[in-house]
């Protein structure tokens, strides 16, 4: 079965709150999935957009896919994973001299497409 994935690793924003739109778009097709997110506000969108279509253009390449190439329209979201990532700490100074731990959390968003014409 062939899967064509893109990634993007160590993204600045929480995978929590990437999910929320990742669980949108999981079992879509790819064009269904680029118009949702086009008109979503959250920042998550932006990524995981920018993510499929690296996918899609990893389908689309002849070159790397034995002389095949795939377009949008036949092409499926079947894998969505959004993991969390390392973090960033940072101190902040609190009353009578503690300090509490800031925690900058980073993503992998991961999306793997599938042809259609593969499932069945």
């Amino acid at each position: 079965m062939t899967t064509f994935t893109a990634r993007h690793k160590n993204a600045r924003m929480s995978a929590q709150k990437v999910r929320l739109v990742a669980n949108m778009v999981r079992g879509k097709y790819a064009d269904e999935a680029l118009d949702l997110l086009r008109y979503q506000p959250q920042r998550g969108a932006r990524f995981l957009e920018k993510v499929i279509q690296s996918a899609v253009g990893n389908a689309a390449d002849a070159d790397q896919n034995g002389g095949q190439s795939f377009r949008i329209e036949e092409l499926v979201l079947t894998d969505v994973r959004v993991d969390g990532g390392p973090m960033f700490k940072r101190i902040r100074p609190r009353a009578r001299g503690m300090a509490f731990m800031i925690k900058k959390r980073t993503s992998h968003i991961t999306v793997g497409l599938t042809p259609i014409s593969e499932l069945s």
